[in-house]
């Protein structure tokens, strides 16, 4: 199931630099701004809502709506309550407007369904967890543990663009993945790390491919995502 998200924004230009930075890290995510008052001032519009809907939805299988503000949120609701066949392929979040943008779109890329990617975006506002002093051997799972040391050598770290790389081939392996503890299919919590240019973190897997997980996520971090 393929999910593209509308981002419907008070601002057009806070709209679009919410769809810019999200396309960075999902490029083949269906990303439609819904934005401005429609006469290029600040505001909602009805109008503007729905033909940004009427763009996205012939893209895709369903849309994830993220609002700024509440009378975006009431805009938004107003278009789902005029078409009533817009229910079963239409989901507005409650969510960060820029933080579960990018969850959101992370998903998606990912492959994940409407709900998957619905509650991405609103888990996008929970406080990331604690890296601690060490990482955990290993997460939780069945299978073999594996878990290898690697020094970040990009300059700027894992920061967004970095982060979404790794999170796309973390999750493309069938056991849990993590990085100095934390989820590594999270864009959010590598993000959340502020993992810098000469740190040594850990990556640890567990399952059928955890070799190819640890030694793929540890070929990203030494190749410097085409930084260094």
């Amino acid at each position: 199931m393929s999910v593209g998200l509308l981002l419907v924004s008070h601002s057009t230009r806070l709209a679009e630099g919410a769809v810019e930075l999200a396309r960075e890290m999902a490029p083949d995510v269906v990303l439609e701004s819904g934005a401005g008052d429609g006469d290029g001032g600040l505001g909602t519009s009805l109008e503007v809502v729905q033909d940004a809907l009427g763009r996205t939805l012939p893209r895709v299988d369903g849309v994830v709506v993220l609002a700024d503000l509440g009378s975006a949120v009431l805009t938004v609701e107003t278009a789902l309550e005029l078409d009533d066949d817009l229910s079963g392929r239409v989901r507005l979040a409650e969510a960060p407007f820029v933080e579960g943008a990018v969850a959101a779109a992370v998903a998606a890329q990912q492959g994940a369904g409407l709900d998957a990617v619905l509650a991405a975006a609103e888990g996008a506002g929970a406080p990331a967890p604690s890296s601690g002093a060490a990482a955990p051997a290993a997460p939780a799972g069945d299978g073999e543990t594996v878990s290898a040391r690697v020094v970040v050598r990009n300059p700027l770290g894992l920061h967004a663009r970095p982060a979404a790389v790794v999170a796309r081939a973390a999750a493309a392996f069938g056991g849990p993945v993590t990085l100095q503890g934390v989820d590594a299919t999270s864009v959010l919590q590598l993000m959340a790390l502020g993992t810098a240019a000469g740190t040594e973190v850990e990556v640890a897997a567990r399952g059928a491919d955890a070799r190819d997980a640890v030694a793929t996520v540890v070929g990203l971090i030494e190749g410097g995502f085409g930084e260094v």
